[in-house]
């Protein structure tokens, strides 16, 4: 507990005579206007004496009844007031140098209900908290692993760049790799950026009317090198004429992480379908490969950062693409969902809203 300081004590004193004369001239009236009722009805003569007995008695009963009220008031504020008070203290001080595990318990006291709202409001402020700690924890932590790979990289074939007599092949090899761990990287930035952005709102959708048909035509016809390269072939089906209301450029970001997974993970001479159907309010887009497939317990984390359902990482990718495109549909105001068995392939469903 702090010491009472000078100014404290001044300030306690400073109130108790306020409380004093306040009460002094209540009671002075109240006693002043009794007593002249009083001789006018019975017929009585006051005298001097009279007068000082009763103001000598009449201040050591405002004395008392100053003390009386200040030492009510004074027990009542500890409690009600300075206890609750010095629990909420202690509760932001424990968060404020990074204890987020800190609850505090409801108040059970009569009259504690605003003190409750208050302690309510730290509990989940602390959770919060808490979990944009874990979030920035692992986030930080998945970074530097997801760095650790591509720079290694383009360590390792800087160095056997720098080998003498190194013919013109293995040079072109070694720079291919150094431009392709650079590009990673490159990538992976782009990617946390956009990422960010998007979690702070500080991409606001831009929207418009357009046709969602022609939109994922454009977009599978960049994969064309892709699809040609790896003899996958092509399933469409996609209803005409559906228009949307919403962020082109945002969908694009979608689309494209959408079929770049597909053509990914789906083998040489497999199948990517691609199917676009509309109900009243929606539009509804199926994205089905042939690829290798997932597990439940994969399919239940793959929209979280940097999680890879490939923990060998046999295949290139950082973990973002997925999560992006959660977000994006999040604030489109849409809806995502995966459907994936091992060896047989994975279903991508997207309801957006129509115009």
């Amino acid at each position: 507990m702090k010491k009472p300081t000078l100014k404290s004590i001044l300030g306690s004193v400073s109130s108790f005579l306020l409380f004093f004369l306040t009460v002094g001239f209540i009671v002075s009236c109240c006693m002043m206007l009794f007593v002249s009722i009083l001789a006018d009805t019975m017929d009585l003569t006051i005298t001097p004496d009279n007068v000082g007995t009763a103001a000598k008695v009449t201040f050591w009963n405002v004395v008392l009844i100053t003390f009386l009220f200040k030492m009510a008031d004074y027990i009542r504020r500890r409690i009600m007031v300075d206890r609750p008070t010095k629990i909420i203290t202690e509760a932001t001080e424990k968060i404020m140098s990074g204890d987020f595990s800190v609850r505090m318990e409801p108040m059970r006291s009569s009259g504690m209900e605003g003190f409750n709202q208050i302690a309510m409001a730290i509990n989940q402020m602390a959770e919060e908290l808490g979990g944009v700690e874990t979030l920035r924890t692992d986030f930080i932590a998945n970074v530097s692993h997801e760095m650790k790979t591509p720079l290694a990289v383009m360590n390792n074939y800087g160095t056997l760049l720098q080998t003498p007599d190194l013919t013109e092949e293995k040079r072109i090899e070694y720079a291919k790799g150094v431009t392709d761990a650079s590009r990673r990287l490159s990538e992976m930035m782009t990617n946390i950026l956009k990422l960010n952005r998007l979690e702070n709102q500080q991409i606001f959708p831009e929207v418009t009317t357009f046709d969602l048909g022609e939109q994922l035509c454009e977009c599978l016809l960049q994969f064309e090198n892709v699809w040609e390269k790896k003899n996958i072939e092509i399933e469409t089906d996609i209803a005409e004429n559906i228009q949307v209301e919403a962020d082109a450029e945002l969908l694009c970001l979608v689309w494209n992480n959408l079929f770049s997974n597909a053509f990914k993970f789906t083998a040489e001479g497999g199948t990517v379908s691609l199917q676009l159907t509309a109900t009243e309010h929606h539009a509804i887009i199926r994205l089905q490969d042939t690829g290798c497939g997932m597990t439940a317990e994969v399919g239940a984390h793959i929209f979280e950062k940097f999680y890879q359902g490939d923990t060998s990482h046999s295949v290139q990718g950082n973990g973002l693409g997925l999560a992006l495109v959660k977000r994006v549909i999040d604030i489109l105001q849409g809806e995502i969902s995966v459907e994936s068995a091992i060896g047989v392939g994975t279903t991508f469903t997207v309801k957006i809203r129509r115009s």
